[in-house]
């Protein structure tokens, strides 16, 4: 059974930096690419960024610039390099491996 685990969330000032982290069991970590959603208070879940199993990148256009999305295959685990965060960053972001999800970990941006 896939199982996603994500950490790393909480409060931040508006400038600064985050890192969250989603490490995977019970899955081909590898042969699977990954990817990081969010979903901002009272609205729908988006995508925020993807990773392939070659290591190629895809960033929404919100982010694109601020955000890193990296995976290391020895550990299961896949990363978001969260900077310059503004407040319209808040929300539960979510990392997703196919058709499983993680339970998600909150990231608030204060102003």
């Amino acid at each position: 059974q896939v199982q996603l685990v994500e950490s790393g969330g909480g409060l931040v000032q508006a400038g600064g930096s985050l890192r969250l982290s989603c490490t995977a069991s019970g899955s081909s970590f590898s042969i699977i690419g990954m990817a990081w959603y969010r979903q901002p208070p009272g609205k729908q879940r988006e995508w925020v960024a993807s990773i392939t199993t070659g290591g190629i990148t895809g960033y929404a256009d919100s982010v694109k610039g601020r955000f890193t999305i990296s995976r290391d295959n020895s550990k299961n685990t896949v990363y978001l390099q969260m900077n310059s965060l503004k407040p319209e960053d808040t929300a539960v972001y979510y990392c997703r491996q196919a058709e499983h999800w993680g339970q998600g970990t909150q990231v608030t941006v204060s102003s």
